[in-house]
């Protein structure tokens, strides 16, 4: 069974306070998108190891065991019966881009996991399983666009559509380590609601009043990922920012585009949203 975990930006990413477990309150609005991976499970009868996985596409460092992939398989075999399998992915959304690929890749899995073997886990616990995972996990159970709020584990979905808009993205090979992003920030509660300004404030106004945090001390750090915004802006963005941490810059388009000339050093994808 095949399923094909997506990606998501953040608009706007208020960094609010630092919280005493040593994760920062945040407050953001995700959007899932259409640049994904492919994930594929099958039933193992040849190897007595409970989860095999193997994965091709774009490199993806460290130990397999550690993948979000394994630890949500070793994490729901402790309450269910599991068989013995074999996972596969194939990468394509940039690792370390701000694009929540990896906590995709670990949702879809229980999901799949879920229907391949007819485990009857309740969205609720699918829920619970995925906030252990990390933050963003939780959203792509549901999928939908959301306000987060908390560490960026609460979720109240938000009735906004960007359809019939067009979205250009350039990641600029730059990983940004996310511990290293905030240790840059300065937190601050911000003097309007984000959640407010995302549903009423037409997305002309946007430029203005949202704002993603994270720019403020990776700017500085990486001012090609700053010259990236302001080109976006430059070839008729009516939006742009950086996504999560970082590094991936996207621009929100009234008309389709065609940038990957533009930037044909970088990743480069775009779609309808």
């Amino acid at each position: 069974m095949i399923s094909f975990p997506n990606a998501k930006i953040n608009i706007g990413l208020n960094i609010i306070e630092k919280r005493n477990d040593g994760f920062h309150t945040i407050e953001s609005v995700m959007y899932p998108i259409a640049l994904k991976d492919a994930l594929e499970i099958i039933e193992n009868t040849e190897n007595p190891a409970p989860i095999i996985f193997s994965s091709s596409g774009i490199h993806i460092p460290g130990d397999p065991a550690s993948n979000l992939i394994v630890k949500a398989y070793n994490l729901i075999a402790q309450e269910y019966p599991l068989p013995k399998i074999k996972v596969h992915l194939h990468k394509h959304i940039p690792i370390g881009a701000g694009l929540g690929g990896g906590s995709s890749d670990a949702a879809f899995f229980i999901r799949l996991l879920n229907d391949k073997f007819e485990l009857g886990i309740s969205w609720g616990e699918m829920h619970h399983y995925a906030r252990q995972l990390g933050s963003d996990c939780s959203f792509f159970i549901s999928n939908k666009p959301a306000f987060a709020e908390g560490k960026g584990d609460e979720y109240e979905s938000l009735n906004i559509s960007l359809k019939g808009y067009h979205l250009a993205l350039i990641y600029p090979n730059i990983h940004i380590n996310t511990a290293k992003a905030y240790s840059g920030v300065k937190p601050n509660k911000p003097v309007r609601s984000l959640e407010d300004d995302i549903q009423n404030l037409p997305i002309e106004q946007w430029k203005e009043f949202i704002h993603n945090d994270f720019e403020d001390s990776i700017f500085p750090q990486f001012p090609e990922i700053q010259k990236i915004k302001e080109q976006l802006y430059a070839e008729g963005a009516v939006y742009a920012a950086m996504s999560g941490s970082g590094s991936t810059l996207y621009g929100i388009f009234e008309k389709k585009t065609d940038l990957k000339k533009k930037f044909e050093e970088n990743f480069v994808f775009e779609s309808e949203l």
